[in-house]
């Protein structure tokens, strides 16, 4: 239970809006919430004091507000993701001896905002700022897999597939199936479609709405690890994703989560 539970209501009206796809009357709201409704209007109305909400008076309905948008675009300035992702993703790359990524969803393509190379391995084509498209890639797929479907759909209206050598999904249909098999597996991999000779696997990380805000992954040449060691680094990527998660939350982190290099 909270020890603030004025300060945890106030969230839950927030996050609860920013879930929903348009403005909500103040009974939705406090259902949604489960907060009692004279607790709802109270907060609302200071909410809408303050910015963060605005009262649309003839729908009768709450959306956010400016200062919510505001609040956002500061978290984007300050890159706390990087900040919070780098330390979890450096000790994964440590133990592991392989290089280490962070990407993020950007339209139907991946963006990477961290790299960190493991010693004595060759540069890749993933470094920071790179592009490439979503459903080749093991982040992408890990991103892609934690998405409704209808939102899959949106991002390849056209079901323009490009591939790079030849291998990966070329049509939707191709694409859900795959999607499918990650879901089941817990993690995401692929292997040589993005560059002949290297694997990669990876694993989402979620936000406090279960939304994917980014995929950590490991790359390493594909005939050095075999399916059993594959699994293993898997494991460990789906660890420091898990780790990541907990950080961007504001969750305790209890332990290390990295246990490869114990056992190189």
């Amino acid at each position: 239970m909270s020890q603030v539970p004025a300060a945890a209501n106030v969230l839950s009206v927030l996050r609860w809006l920013a879930a929903q796809a348009a403005p909500a009357p103040a009974a939705a709201i406090a259902r949604g919430t489960g907060l009692p409704r004279s607790t709802t209007y109270h907060l609302l109305a200071e909410l809408a004091r303050q910015g963060f909400v605005v009262h649309l008076a003839e729908e009768r309905r709450y959306g956010l507000g400016v200062a919510a948008y505001e609040l956002g675009h500061g978290w984007s300035r300050q890159a706390p993701l990087e900040r919070l992702a780098r330390a979890p993703l450096h000790r994964l790359v440590t133990a592991t001896g392989h290089t280490g990524h962070l990407a993020v969803l950007h339209g139907n393509e991946v963006v990477y905002v961290i790299e960190d190379r493991a010693p004595r391995r060759a540069p890749l084509v993933s470094d920071v700022g790179v592009r490439l498209p979503a459903h080749l890639t093991a982040t992408g797929r890990a991103v892609l897999a934690a998405l409704p479907a209808a939102h899959v759909r949106a991002l390849f209206p056209d079901g323009d597939f490009v591939t790079r050598h030849g291998a990966g999904p070329t049509t939707l249909s191709a694409l859900r199936a795959l999607l499918v098999a990650v879901r089941a597996q817990g993690w995401a991999e692929e292997d040589g479609e993005v560059t002949p000779g290297f694997a990669s696997v990876a694993a989402p990380v979620l936000d406090a709405a279960d939304h994917p805000v980014a995929a950590v992954a490991l790359t390493f040449p594909a005939a050095e690890v075999d399916p059993a060691a594959r699994s293993v680094l898997a494991r460990e990527v789906v660890g420091t994703a898990g780790e990541v998660q907990r950080r961007t939350r504001g969750e305790a982190v209890v332990g290390a989560v990295v246990s490869a290099g114990r056992r190189r």
